[in-house]
């Protein structure tokens, strides 16, 4: 093959899930990678090692833009369009790319199967969104192994004391996130048992939260809430020494770059969407966030920070 497409358009995370898969068909076949994503998300795709180009759909702008979308797929051959998505809007762009060859992922939803040539096995959602990403790669008779997620980052200088532990306390969920207090009593925790360098992380939407957090904890923890683009975040996120953070996007970055994580879960499964990987944490005590207690977290977190360098 020389070329082939990858439709993934979004989320954040679902983002980082599809690139072992995708690493390791660019790596079994040369065949150069496209991938179709949301405009949103098209600078960091860039970053995704195996892509040679990354084709920006335009979400919020599809009646204006949407002819030069098509239009860039379609000034490209592909031998083969490969959706990872599942959906009926993800499956019209692999069949706007006219690829020789359409595969589908094994979970397809509101009628996408109809609009492939095959799917990649039966649908199993008892495991992890890399495991089913890794489907394709095993139903194209490819190497599935090792998993792993190139991606280009930049070297982000932190001039602060180490261990320095990035506090990620916000999710576009309400319901995922677990109460301030909770992340205040861990900052403080982390303060006077490492000594350790508290960042706190967010979108400017967390603005108010993050600002309550560092002025209660005080000395030592730093509000960088809003001051990082998704690039910066890459190379933030790889330098820390620990995450700890609520199920979000940011969370399967620092699985990505290889940060140690303890992920706070609630109602979203963590066999499904948890961080990928043995070295981080998961800490869950039924759906309900608020009637998890700090000390289970902090402990995780101590433990992680004593495991560095091992």
């Amino acid at each position: 093959m020389k070329r082939i497409l990858i439709v993934k358009l979004s989320s954040l995370g679902d983002l980082f899930h599809a690139l072992p898969a995708v690493h390791l068909v660019r790596r079994a076949t040369g065949a150069e990678i496209d991938w179709a994503c949301h405009d949103i998300y098209v600078e960091l795709v860039s970053r995704f090692e195996p892509v040679t180009n990354a084709i920006a759909f335009p979400r919020r702008s599809f009646a204006r833009d949407g002819r030069a979308f098509l239009r860039a797929l379609r000034e490209r051959e592909y031998d083969l369009a490969i959706d990872l998505q599942g959906l009926l809007k993800s499956a019209l762009v692999a069949c706007a790319a006219r690829a020789r060859w359409r595969i589908g992922p094994s979970f397809p939803r509101e009628g996408a199967r109809l609009l492939y040539d095959a799917v990649a096995g039966p649908t199993n959602k008892n495991r992890h969104a890399v495991e089913e990403c890794l489907d394709t790669v095993r139903f194209l008779g490819l190497p599935d192994t090792p998993v792993e997620f190139p991606v280009r980052t930049d070297n982000y200088p932190i001039d602060f004391p180490r261990p320095i532990v990035g506090l990620l306390p916000c999710s576009r969920r309400p319901e995922k996130n677990w109460p301030p207090e909770r992340f205040i009593e861990t900052g403080r925790a982390l303060r006077a048992r490492s000594g350790a360098t508290l960042l706190l992380l967010g979108s400017p939407a967390d603005a108010e939260v993050c600002r309550h957090i560092v002025s209660e904890i005080g000395e030592g923890a730093h509000d960088w809430c809003g001051r990082t683009s998704m690039i910066d975040l890459l190379g933030l996120v790889r330098a820390l020494d620990l995450m700890v953070t609520v199920d979000s996007g940011p969370m399967h970055i620092a699985a990505a770059v290889g940060t140690r994580t303890v992920a706070v879960f609630g109602p979203t499964d963590p066999v499904r969407t948890g961080p990928y990987g043995s070295m981080h944490r998961v800490i869950r005590q039924g759906v309900d966030l608020a009637a998890l207690p700090a000390p289970p977290v902090i402990n995780a977190a101590l433990a992680a920070l004593a495991e560095r360098g091992r």
